[in-house]
């Protein structure tokens, strides 16, 4: 990291909505039943997505315990529902989850934590050496929804939402990706079931997908089958990248001539508030389109996320956008817009897992976490470690402590200003 800076700004995390510890830990505590109507848009029940692996393959499964301990943490930084993202067969992190979640619920009738349950849906002959078919799925996908429905109803005061797909349609996911009517198909399938009894009236349905996707960008996406599918799930969760569009959509983040001749510290905060504003209008934009199909359809966030180490587009010699700064300031933000608004939003993501990209440890996907691998909070999440929230809980057996050993300014020094050619 090259610029270097001294700015003394502590980062304000709102806090106002997490949880208290009770004065009377054994006080047995009716918990009012909770549906995804009154979870989605609830400021007190926070949202993140959440993947709990720590090693460098998906094969090393976490342990139950490891699970435990991670939904306690964040169940002390005040988060109440979580998104998972597969069930496959070979892959039982989802189901483990469940079942943690269960058991702390048994061993405290106090603890209260939700999932939205992801299907992953692919084309045929996704991830083969054969050329991916987007207009057939793949035959899995029959099973990934049973699985689906099977832990919904194993785990129904768990389970709130099923998302049927991840950046399912989205053309840009060329491995995998499917038409909507794929996702219409088994939306309209797990409504049924939901109409005949054989899953909770009260679950809701959605599909997980990029803004544009939903609407929100290219009109070439705004077909009937997409029209058909805002209608059929009970709410549009859609996921919102500025950090990404830093550098395939770089417009908005680069340095602009009227701000040319500000100091560093005042260009990383008008980058930031740039961001979160960029966030809002592809937000804007599908919840215009969504209510022009169907009014009745709110708009909820399932994705959006800032990485803090980057060795390829978003580093030194890219976006520039990369750094646990930038990070605490778009979270700080996007939390305080979307708790204003009523708006969920499933924070990408909880913790570091470097099995995204694990021939590149400096690859931005294994850094997206507000905690990382050594048990330590990002600087996001430093306020909570001064306020004591994680007092008595550990990850891997490390208490969780500051990163930087809570030296803002040996922080300050991996900080970069965004690219300041302009126009580029």
């Amino acid at each position: 990291m090259k610029v270097q800076f001294k700015i003394m700004i502590p980062i304000l995390i709102l806090i106002s909505s997490f949880g208290c510890i009770s004065k009377n830990e054994n006080k047995k505590v009716k918990i009012k039943k909770m549906t995804a109507a009154t979870i989605l848009g609830n400021p007190n029940y926070i949202a993140i997505s959440y993947g709990g692996y720590r090693g460098k393959s998906r094969e090393i499964q976490p342990t139950l315990e490891e699970l435990k301990e991670d939904m306690r943490l964040l169940s002390a930084m005040g988060v109440r529902i979580i998104r998972t993202y597969n069930v496959q067969p070979k892959l039982p992190h989802a189901a483990n989850v469940l079942e943690a979640i269960s058991q702390l619920k048994t061993e405290d009738p106090n603890f209260e934590m939700y999932v939205m349950l992801g299907a992953w849906i692919d084309c045929k002959n996704a991830w083969t050496e054969k050329t991916p078919n987007h207009d057939v799925e793949s035959a899995q996908n029959e099973g990934e929804i049973a699985r689906a429905v099977a832990l919904a109803n194993q785990y129904p005061d768990i389970v709130k939402i099923i998302a049927v797909g991840n950046e399912a349609m989205i053309r840009w996911a060329t491995s995998y990706f499917v038409r909507p009517n794929v996702i219409l198909k088994w939306v309209h399938h797990l409504q049924k079931l939901k109409k005949s009894g054989a899953l909770p009236a009260d679950l809701w349905i959605t599909c997980s997908d990029d803004f544009a996707s939903w609407g929100g960008g290219d009109a070439s996406y705004k077909v009937k089958d997409l029209e058909d599918l805002i209608k059929a799930v009970d709410y549009v969760s859609m996921h919102t990248y500025a950090y990404h569009n830093s550098h395939y959509n770089p417009s908005f983040w680069r340095v602009p001539e009227n701000d040319q001749a500000l100091s560093n510290k005042e260009k990383i905060e008008n980058s930031m508030v740039r961001a979160l504003e960029f966030a809002k209008k592809q937000y804007k934009d599908v919840s215009d389109y969504v209510k022009s199909i169907d009014a009745t359809k709110t708009v909820h966030i399932g994705e959006t996320g800032w990485a803090t180490i980057s060795n390829g587009h978003y580093g030194a010699n890219g976006s520039r956008a990369t750094d646990e700064y930038k990070q605490g300031l778009y979270y700080k933000k996007i939390r305080e817009w979307t708790q204003k608004e009523a708006i969920s939003c499933f924070y990408f993501e909880a913790f570091d897992e470097q099995w995204k990209d694990a021939e590149n440890d400096q690859g931005s996907e294994n850094h997206f976490g507000l905690i990382n691998l050594k048990g330590e909070a990002k600087y996001a999440l430093w306020n909570l470690v001064d306020n004591d929230v994680f007092l008595g809980l550990k990850r891997g057996g490390k208490k969780i402590t500051k990163t930087y050993n809570g030296e803002i300014n040996t922080l300050l020094k991996d900080v970069l200003v965004p690219n300041t050619e302009y126009p580029r």
